[in-house]
C-alpha cells in the first residue's frame, strides 16, 4: 500500500470549487489500496510521482457515490435545542455508530418536522480533481 499527499481543488459541473485544500495550505493523504478510493479514482493516480499535475472527472458513483434516498430524514424540532439556527443550507453534526461524526445539511423546515440530509454533500454529483502530486509516501 502507498500513499500520495497533494493538494487537491474539487470542481463541480459548472467550473465552480466545491473544495480545496490550499483554503487550509494543508495537503490532502490519499491512500492507494486500503479500500478509501473507488478503483475508478485509484486507476487515476497511481504512478503519479512528486511535482506531477494531474486533472480527471468521475462519475457519481466513482467520486462520493449517488444521492441515497434512505439518508434523508424527517425529524421533530424538539429533537434539536431551542436556539438552534434550523436553516436550509446550514449543516449539523450528528453522531452515528460508534461516535463518529455525520456532517447533516438541512433541506428543509416546515413547521415542526425538519428535514435532514445526512448523504455526502457532493454525492450524486459528477466532480473534477485536480492535483498536484507534493510527496509519495
Amino acid at each position: 500500500m502507498s500513499a500520495l499527499l497533494c493538494h487537491m481543488n474539487i470542481l463541480l459541473a459548472d467550473g465552480s470549487t466545491a473544495d480545496s485544500t490550499r483554503v487550509a495550505g494543508k495537503p490532502a493523504r490519499l491512500n492507494i489500496g486500503d479500500g478509501s478510493l473507488s478503483p475508478a479514482f485509484e486507476a487515476q493516480i497511481e504512478g503519479l510521482a512528486p511535482g506531477d499535475k494531474h486533472s480527471f472527472t468521475l462519475e457519481p458513483a466513482d467520486a462520493f457515490g449517488e444521492a441515497n434516498p434512505d439518508a434523508i430524514h424527517h425529524l421533530d424540532r424538539t429533537r434539536f435545542a431551542a436556539d438552534m439556527e434550523l436553516n436550509p443550507g446550514v449543516i449539523i453534526s450528528f453522531t452515528g455508530p460508534g461516535g463518529v461524526e455525520i456532517p447533516g445539511i438541512i433541506r428543509d423546515v416546515a413547521g415542526d418536522s425538519v428535514t435532514v440530509d445526512l448523504n455526502h454533500p457532493l454525492a450524486g454529483h459528477r466532480v473534477t480533481f485536480e492535483l498536484e502530486v507534493m510527496q509519495v509516501l
